[in-house]
């Protein structure tokens, strides 16, 4: 929800969305005839996969280094390049869904013999994208978050999954606990979840409604009490985060001895109303839409994510996958266009910045290029990605694109020197 003062002379308030009786779900979507499943390693003819090689449900295809694990038994009908949001070069394994269905038994076998492993290997793109470095022995974590609160407007998926999936939840935390050694378990929730929070083994604490307050980095200030450098993460704080359906992942996996493919998702239609539906990890866009009975026309807008953080999606065959926690519709009519326009100075961007960055000096050494210069001089890298900045741009400049653009590239272009060196 946004809120906006009558006068306009302060700046909006953002609030979460809080699931409640109107959002129907979730309700199961079934691939119609094919899966996509998205392997983050560059497509190669000299891989093992090959169409017509036929496929187990919780099977492993691997590509490289990259693993993805088959939520569907059929057979493979190609395997293909793909380029991801981000612009990296991936491989799309699409899967004809057969009528029958057989589980593939490598999770349950590696779960008796070693099952941090079976979790390195299986678990990676399981439903709410577990992050493997919590199974990582040298990473030196010592604090787990379970957040159950959605991280962008308009979603409840991790409100669903911790209210409906509790049990799973607290499986998943008695897992980590195991597996890992680490018992500082901390669930965050909003306080219509309290009492779920306070029921899965962990320590319970309050998130706010207000934007961005689910954020990784506000959480990890305002929770957990902890400030994150610029250009660090977390993790070098010795903390892990992770969302209530990656626990639930986690619980069920090791609950059933297979690796679960069922990702939640909020829709949010063309009208603004909201649904919950359930599909596995490689349904098409287009089979979630029917079932849920949105037609996309020329001109609207598919956005995978929330409107503050979300990504514009091509076309209806993009596939689901372990982190789309929403996926929303815009009709044409309704989609406010970016703009070339010039930053005329106003300030909005810089006034309702969470991190009180200099955005609009920020935003022009981005649209020029000149990352470095961005990273040294404006504080780049102390952006915590909310796009609260883009929101109240009034020359409707994509600020927050070009600063993720600006991260990317900045990465790639270390990379590639680090690679020299």
């Amino acid at each position: 929800m946004i809120k906006r003062s009558f006068v306009g002379l302060t700046t909006p308030s953002f609030e979460y969305s809080v699931k409640d009786s109107s959002i129907s779900g979730p309700q199961k979507v079934a691939p119609s005839k094919t899966v996509r499943l998205i392997i983050e390693s560059p497509f190669s003819r000299s891989v093992a996969l090959k169409a017509g090689n036929e496929v187990k449900t919780g099977q492993r295809l691997c590509i490289g280094n990259a693993c993805a694990v088959s939520g569907v038994t059929g057979k493979i009908a190609s395997v293909e390049r793909y380029v991801n949001q981000a612009g990296k070069a991936c491989t799309a394994v699409v899967i004809e869904v057969a009528a029958s269905e057989q589980i593939d038994d490598a999770f349950a076998n590696a779960c008796r013999s070693n099952p941090r492993k079976a979790a390195q290997e299986f678990l990676a793109n399981a439903p709410g994208n577990p992050p493997m470095s919590l199974f990582d022995e040298g990473k030196g974590l010592d604090t787990v978050v379970i957040c159950g609160a959605d991280s962008d407007l308009d979603i409840v998926t991790q409100q669903q999954v911790l209210e409906q999936s509790t049990d799973a939840v607290q499986k998943g935390i008695a897992a980590i606990k195991k597996i890992t050694g680490i018992s500082n378990i901390v669930a965050v929730a909003p306080q219509s979840l309290m009492q779920k929070a306070g029921s899965i083994g962990a320590s319970a604490k309050v998130v706010s409604n207000a934007y961005p307050a689910a954020n990784p980095y506000w959480i990890m200030k305002d929770i957990i009490g902890k400030v994150v450098p610029a250009g660090k993460s977390w993790e070098d704080l010795g903390v892990c985060i992770m969302s209530a359906e990656a626990a639930a992942s986690i619980g069920r996996a090791f609950d059933e001895g297979k690796a679960p493919a069922e990702k939640i998702i909020t829709v949010v239609k063309k009208n603004g109303g909201k649904l919950l539906v359930s599909a596995r990890i490689g349904t098409l866009f287009s089979d979630v839409f029917a079932a849920a009975g949105i037609s996309v026309s020329g001109g609207d807008r598919i956005i995978v994510g929330g409107p503050m953080t979300g990504y514009a999606a091509y076309a209806e065959d993009q596939a689901v996958e372990a982190g789309t926690d929403a996926i929303m519709v815009q009709g044409a009519s309704d989609i406010t266009p970016v703009s070339d326009y010039p930053c005329i100075n106003c300030g909005e961007c810089a006034r309702i910045c969470p991190a009180k960055i200099q955005v609009n000096m920020l935003v022009r050494f981005c649209e020029a290029a000149k990352y470095q210069d961005a990273a040294d001089l404006y504080d780049l890298h102390c952006c915590i990605e909310c796009g609260l900045c883009s929101y109240v741009c009034v020359s409707r400049m994509p600020i927050f694109q070009y600063i993720k653009l600006a991260k990317h590239e900045l990465a790639r272009m270390n990379t590639a020197e680090a690679t020299n060196d």
